[in-house]
């Protein structure tokens, strides 16, 4: 018990010897105890005084992600606790993809946290189709699929759509018999072939923004010249997400945010699904604490 807690917070010495104490008399109770923060703080109401303690932040940004925590901690911890159901069931349907998708960005030299795009673009919906026109997996547009290699069936606007419609059924009335046109495939439903797809224009964009990645998440929401546009407004040499935030498009924002979001819940998913997950230095009364206590803790800071 006393070791799982050791596992779970980062506090000073003499706060361990107060859980040591807290926890003795459990442990000899029950040895297969639960020792969740809950049941810690009941069991210290067996004491006689009152104290707090402050529990450290344990949450680990991933590497490529690491140098802004503070820019990003609030909207984590709001969001992990207003969408926890959907992180859960996102987490839950990655297993089935994230490996491959990043075999398939190892190749391409690209960081493994691109796979988030797939939740944040389709939701792993390969037949998901945007109001823009953009369609599969990793929501690629006519155009860019055009431009690498995919075949793929023409979005039509609202307008082609009933143009088309209308053709038909005069078509219809005049008793014409036509042949059906061979159906075409549409690559950016197909797994593979659009995440080799996405994967090279994702390079591309690393290669026009100098690797950032924050940059290059931004450009596969709004494009690159929003991005580049975005940059020149800072008045700055090489500026980085931060910098051009304020220049974004909110939807671009807001996607970049949630990008880095789920890669940190995800990269501290145990913590996060046993709701033990610290963001910020969190301050906890615990109840009746031992008389002796701050004999312990003050021969111990001599």
């Amino acid at each position: 018990m006393v070791i799982q807690i050791f596992n779970l917070f980062k506090v000073s010495k003499a706060v361990w010897i107060f859980f040591f104490l807290l926890t003795a008399n459990i442990v000899k109770a029950d040895a297969f105890a639960d020792t969740t923060k809950k049941k810690l703080l009941a069991a210290a109401s067996a004491k006689d005084n009152a104290g707090f303690i402050i529990l450290e932040p344990n949450v680990v940004f991933p590497e490529v992600l690491a140098g802004n925590e503070e820019d990003a901690l609030a909207y984590i911890e709001k969001f992990s606790n207003n969408r926890r159901a959907y992180l859960i069931r996102t987490y839950n349907r990655s297993k089935k993809y994230f490996p491959k998708a990043t075999a398939i960005l190892k190749k391409h030299n690209l960081p493994q946290e691109l796979k988030v795009l797939l939740a944040l673009e389709s939701a792993f919906n390969g037949n998901a189709v945007s109001k823009a026109g953009a369609v599969g997996y990793w929501q690629i547009m006519d155009e860019v699929a055009k431009e690498y290699g995919l075949r793929y069936v023409a979005q039509q606007t609202d307008a082609e759509k009933k143009k088309t419609e209308k053709k038909a059924a005069d078509l219809a009335k005049t008793k014409t018999v036509q042949q059906k046109p061979l159906a075409v495939k549409d690559d950016r439903k197909n797994f593979n072939k659009s995440t080799y797809a996405a994967a090279r224009y994702l390079r591309d964009r690393s290669r026009n923004l100098d690797n950032n990645l924050l940059l290059m998440v931004a450009s596969y929401n709004c494009g690159i010249g929003n991005v580049w546009n975005a940059m020149k407004k800072t008045g700055l040499n090489d500026p980085d997400f931060w910098d051009v935030k304020e220049y974004l498009p909110a939807e671009t924002q807001a996607y970049v945010m949630n990008f880095i979001t789920l890669n940190v819940i995800f990269s501290n998913y145990d913590k996060f699904s046993s709701n033990n997950l610290i963001f910020t230095p969190t301050k906890v009364k615990v109840e009746n604490i031992p008389a002796n206590f701050t004999e312990e803790l003050t021969s111990l800071n001599k």
